[in-house]
């Protein structure tokens, strides 16, 4: 028996037993988490440090996790290096699809995941829905990689056509409860990151035709209603939707919000935020104004070199403030993530001199030896 079946009969079981998931003794009640209750979750942790996880061998999320191409080996390999860093958390993307699909085989995937992830003592926060890239998802066979075109292949979830139709947003819930309940008391799950980036849009060529008009409204519509559906299950883990955009002058200011920006920000267990800017000091306006809310923050995605986004300036700053830091990209791959967002208008012929994202190239040598022994020191993983 190969690897790959091996672990799926061992998860199968796993599946059906559900003996690993412990009764919570935190969430009681099925409402917004108080402050003093997701105070007492969050200090449970040390400094959680980590990245967006998508194994090299995958395109985007369906490529990820469809069982054609659900890839044990690399995920085991690539964690093992993440963990070598000192990293304790990832953020990982799911998708609809996989739910429609195969939604029995979705979970055992997924527990097979985690069971690789917790060998390496890593924690899971699951991204479940997601507005940004092609608006037009579709299950089976992916594209191939534009070459040197940043994230060609990645897509949101639900897609343009559920999402512009709210007759069609119920039928989300099976797959938002369905993974949530499967999950609600597995500790290896840290958090829920209910819905990427609201409300962005595909404007890359030949994609904005194919998005949402007005999506600010169905984005919002949708968000209320995922939200409500996790209330019901009542999961173990805090909820959160991580704001991204607008000037931070505002963020402060609920009433000066979009409703959509404000909404994230008033039911969100545990403030989650985006910071790819290229002044620092941005950042720390960032963090002090969301400090206002009384709650943890989790800094859910960063890092962006061609900006002078670096480890070397944020993750000093993060881990001053205890502010969980999960930058975006661990090992160069399929994704293209190493090529800056410019490169949808840029043509790039060979690999930049100053990647974008990502750690390592597929053989698990660093982009910067020097950047990794920074990430060591500051985890302590000398």
């Amino acid at each position: 028996m190969d690897m790959n079946k091996l672990f799926y009969a061992m998860v199968f079981i796993s599946l059906i037993s559900c003996t690993y998931e412990k009764e919570s003794k935190i969430n009681t009640s099925a409402e917004r988490w108080s402050e003093e209750k997701v105070w007492e979750w969050y200090n449970n942790y040390d400094w959680l440090i980590g990245t967006n996880f998508n194994p090299s061998t995958a395109i985007n999320q369906l490529e990820f996790w469809q069982e054609e191409t659900f890839d044990i080996e690399t995920i085991d390999r690539e964690l093992g290096w993440s963990a070598s860093l000192g990293m304790n958390i990832h953020r990982v993307y799911l998708h609809n699809l996989l739910w429609e699909q195969d939604s029995t085989g979705f979970l055992v995937r997924l527990k097979a995941y985690l069971t690789i992830a917790d060998k390496y003592n890593i924690k899971t926060m699951f991204v479940l829905l997601d507005d940004v890239w092609h608006p037009v998802p579709a299950s089976g066979k992916q594209p191939v990689p534009i070459p040197h075109v940043h994230n060609s292949g990645w897509v949101q979830a639900p897609g343009a056509e559920i999402l512009g139709d709210s007759t069609r947003h119920d039928e989300l819930k099976g797959y938002i409860k369905g993974v949530i309940d499967h999950f609600a008391n597995d500790e290896r799950v840290i958090c829920w990151d209910l819905y990427n980036e609201p409300d962005n849009v595909a404007d890359q060529k030949g994609r904005a035709v194919l998005e949402v008009s007005n999506k600010q409204i169905y984005s919002l519509a949708l968000l209320k209603k995922v939200f409500r559906w996790a209330r019901e299950i009542n999961p173990s883990q805090p909820l959160t939707t991580g704001i991204w955009r607008g000037e931070v002058k505002f963020w402060g200011v609920p009433d000066s919000l979009p409703a959509l920006d404000r909404y994230m920000l008033e039911h969100s267990d545990v403030i989650s935020f985006h910071a790819y800017d290229r002044d620092t000091e941005v950042v720390k306006q960032k963090i002090s104004v969301l400090k206002k809310y009384g709650r943890p923050l989790m800094c859910t995605e960063y890092l962006a070199r061609s900006r002078q986004n670096l480890f070397t300036n944020m993750l000093p700053i993060l881990k001053e403030q205890k502010i969980a830091a999960i930058n975006w990209g661990l090992v160069s791959g399929k994704t293209n993530t190493i090529y800056p967002w410019s490169s949808w208008r840029e043509n790039f012929t060979s690999e930049p001199e100053m990647w974008h994202h990502d750690i390592f190239r597929q053989d698990g040598t660093p982009f910067s030896k020097d950047e990794v022994a920074f990430i060591k020191q500051m985890t302590d993983n000398k």
